[in-house]
C-alpha cells in the first residue's frame, strides 16, 4: 500500500511538473510562433500550427524528454527564403518542406546525430551570432513600418528608402516595445514571460489609439487543410539544395538544444531518435501547409526550469496553443506587424553568442579567423556553406596544432605510469581522490575524452586536473573547463586544478572558472594539490 501511494505521489508530481511547463511553454511560443509565421511570408496561422503540430508530435515519440518544438529564427530564414524563390507558388513550397523532413528523417538513420558534439565552438558561436544578426537585420524595416526583405543584403541597400519614409505610429510602437522587452521589471516577468507581456500592453495600445500600422488582419482558426504537393521533376530538382538547407539547420539546433538539456536535466537524450521524432513532425507540418521547425532551445529550457519532467509538457503545451488558437483570433488580427518585429529583434539579441566577448583577448587567433568566416558567410552568403566551411577550417586548424605538438594526448595515467606517490594517494584514500593528467594541449577535442572519464570515476570526491602544458587554452578549452565544472559540480565532486605553466596559470586566474573552481583550488604545484585534497578528504 506505500509503494502504491509513493507511485501515486510521484506520478502527481510529474503531472503537476509537465502542466505548469507546458504553460510556460504555449505562453513563450505563442508570440514566437506568430512573429516566425509572419516572418517567413507563411502567415501566422502556419507558424502556430507548426508550434502545434511539432510539439504534438515530439511529446508523443520523445518519451521522457520535455522537448518543446516548433518553428524557430534559423528555420524560418531559410522558409522565408524559400518562399521566395517559390514567388508564392505554395505547392512548390510544401514541397521543399516535405523534401526537407524526409532528409531529415534520413539523417537520423545516420552517424551524423552523434557528431554534433565534435563541432568546435567558434563555428557553433559563429553560426549563432550570425542567425542573430539576420534577423536584427531583416526586422529593421518592419519594426519602423517598412517592408522585410528577403535577404540582409537586400535589407542593407534598402534601408535607407526605408528611413526616408517612416511610419511615425509604427516606430513608436515598435520602440516602446523593445524598450519592454529590455527592461521590463523583473518583479513582473515572475509571473508573465515578457515577449507575451509586451505583446499583450503594446497591442492594446495600438487598438486604443487607432494608430495606423501593418497588422496581421486575418487568422483563421480552422483546422489546417492537406496541400498536394508539386512533384515534378523539374520542382524537385531545382529545390534540392533548399531542401538540404532547411534539414540540416533544423537537425543541427535540434541536436544543439538536446545538448543543452542534457546538462540541465543530467540525462543523456537519443540523438538519432530526437531527429527522428522532429523529421516526422516537420513532414505532418509540410503536408498541413504548416511552418516547419526543430527542438526550440528557449522553450525547451523554460519548461524544464518550470519543473516538467516528460514529453507530456510538449503535448500539453500543442494543447493550450490550439485553446488559444481557436479563442483569441480577434485578439491575433489585431496585432501590428512592428510589434512582432520588436519581439524578433528581441529574439535575435537573445541568440548573438556574446559570452564570447569575455574571452576573445586570451583566445588565439586562429580561433577568431574561424569564428569571423562562419559569422560573415552566414549572414551574406548561405547558413549551411558557413557551417561547412568552419568545420573545414577547424579540422585544418586541428591538424597543424597536431603537427606543432606531436605529443598531444590525454590520458588516465594507470597504475604503471603513475609516480609511487600518486599511487599511494589513491589507493589509501580508496579511490575518493583521483589524479588525471593532460599531456598536450587542452582543446575541444581532448576536453570529449576528458569528460568521458568521469562516468568511470565512481565515489570520488575529489579530481586533481593536471595540465602539464604550455598551450594557452583556446576559446572551446575555456567553454569546455566550464562544462568539465558544471559536470562535476552536479556530481558533488571538487575539481583542484594544476597548471606548472606561469603564463596558462595567470590565464586561467583572469578567467571567470576561477570564482567557479576556487581561487584556493589553482595551483602551480601538483604537490600542494595533493596535500589539500589529502588534507580535506582523508587521513593517509
Amino acid at each position: 500500500m506505500e509503494k502504491i501511494k509513493k507511485l501515486l505521489n510521484e506520478k502527481c508530481s510529474i503531472f503537476k511538473g509537465d502542466l505548469f511547463g507546458g504553460i510556460i511553454a504555449s505562453i513563450i511560443a505563442f508570440p514566437q510562433a506568430l512573429a516566425f509565421g509572419v516572418a517567413s511570408g507563411m502567415g501566422a496561422p502556419a507558424g502556430i500550427w507548426g508550434a502545434i503540430i511539432l510539439s504534438l508530435t515530439s511529446g508523443i515519440l520523445s518519451g521522457r524528454f520535455p522537448f518543446v518544438s516548433g518553428p524557430t529564427g534559423p528555420t524560418a530564414i531559410v522558409i522565408a527564403a524559400i518562399v521566395l524563390s517559390c514567388k508564392g507558388n505554395i505547392p512548390a513550397v510544401v514541397t521543399v518542406l516535405l523534401m526537407a523532413a524526409v532528409f531529415q528523417i534520413i539523417i537520423s538513420f545516420t552517424p551524423v546525430p552523434k557528431m554534433i558534439k565534435y563541432v568546435p565552438y567558434p563555428v557553433i558561436s559563429g553560426f549563432l551570432t550570425g542567425i542573430g544578426l539576420i534577423i536584427i537585420i531583416l526586422q529593421a524595416a518592419p519594426l519602423l513600418g517598412g517592408v522585410a526583405q528577403s535577404s540582409t543584403i537586400n535589407a542593407i541597400i534598402k534601408f535607407p528608402s526605408v528611413l526616408a519614409n517612416l511610419n511615425i505610429h509604427s516606430c513608436i510602437l515598435g520602440g516602446v516595445t523593445l524598450l519592454l522587452l529590455f527592461f521590463t521589471p523583473k518583479f513582473i516577468t515572475k509571473f508573465i514571460p515578457v515577449q507575451l507581456f509586451a505583446l499583450v500592453v503594446m497591442t492594446g495600445v495600438a487598438y486604443y489609439t487607432g494608430w495606423q500600422a501593418d497588422k496581421i488582419s486575418s487568422i483563421s482558426p480552422a483546422l489546417p487543410n492537406f496541400v498536394f504537393p508539386d512533384f515534378s521533376y523539374e520542382c524537385i530538382s531545382k529545390y534540392i539544395p533548399a531542401a538540404l538547407t532547411l534539414a540540416f539547420i533544423a537537425t543541427g539546433e535540434s541536436l544543439l538544444t538536446g545538448i543543452i538539456m542534457d546538462s540541465l536535466t543530467k540525462t543523456k537524450h537519443n540523438s538519432p531518435k530526437l531527429v527522428l521524432s522532429q523529421g516526422i513532425g516537420n513532414l505532418l507540418c509540410a503536408m498541413t501547409g504548416s511552418m516547419v521547425g526543430s527542438a526550440a532551445t528557449m522553450r525547451s529550457v523554460a519548461t524544464v526550469k518550470t519543473g516538467a519532467k516528460t514529453g507530456g509538457a510538449s503535448i500539453l503545451s500543442a494543447l493550450i496553443l490550439i485553446l488559444v488558437l481557436f479563442k483569441m483570433t480577434a485578439f491575433i488580427a489585431q496585432i501590428p506587424i512592428c510589434i512582432l518585429a520588436a519581439i524578433l529583434i528581441k529574439i535575435g539579441y537573445d541568440i548573438l553568442d556574446i559570452k564570447v566577448f569575455k574571452v576573445l583577448k586570451f583566445a588565439p587567433k586562429d580561433d577568431l579567423y574561424v569564428l569571423l568566416t562562419v559569422l560573415g558567410l552566414t549572414v551574406f552568403y548561405n547558413l549551411v556553406f558557413a557551417l561547412g566551411i568552419g568545420v573545414i577550417l577547424a579540422a585544418l586548424l586541428y591538424a597543424k596544432r597536431l603537427a606543432d605538438d606531436t605529443n598531444v594526448q590525454v590520458v588516465q595515467f594507470n597504475h604503471l605510469e603513475y609516480t609511487p606517490y600518486e599511487t599511494q594517494i589513491e589507493k589509501g584514500s580508496h579511490y575518493k581522490i583521483r589524479i588525471l593528467h593532460i599531456d598536450g594541449q587542452f582543446f575541444f577535442g581532448s576536453a570529449t575524452q576528458i569528460i568521458s572519464h568521469f562516468d568511470e570515476m565512481l565515489e570520488t570526491e575529489c579530481i586533481i586536473l593536471n595540465y602539464s602544458s604550455g598551450s594557452e587554452l583556446d576559446m572551446s578549452a575555456i567553454f569546455a573547463l566550464e562544462d568539465i565544472i558544471i559536470r562535476l559540480q552536479s556530481q558533488k565532486i571538487q575539481l583542484m586544478l594544476v597548471t606548472p605553466n606561469t603564463k596558462v596559470f595567470e590565464q586561467i586566474k583572469s578567467l571567470d572558472v576561477v570564482s567557479q573552481i576556487g581561487e584556493e583550488y589553482i595551483f602551480q604545484n601538483e604537490k600542494d594539490a595533493i596535500d589539500k585534497a589529502v588534507e580535506k578528504y582523508v587521513n593517509i
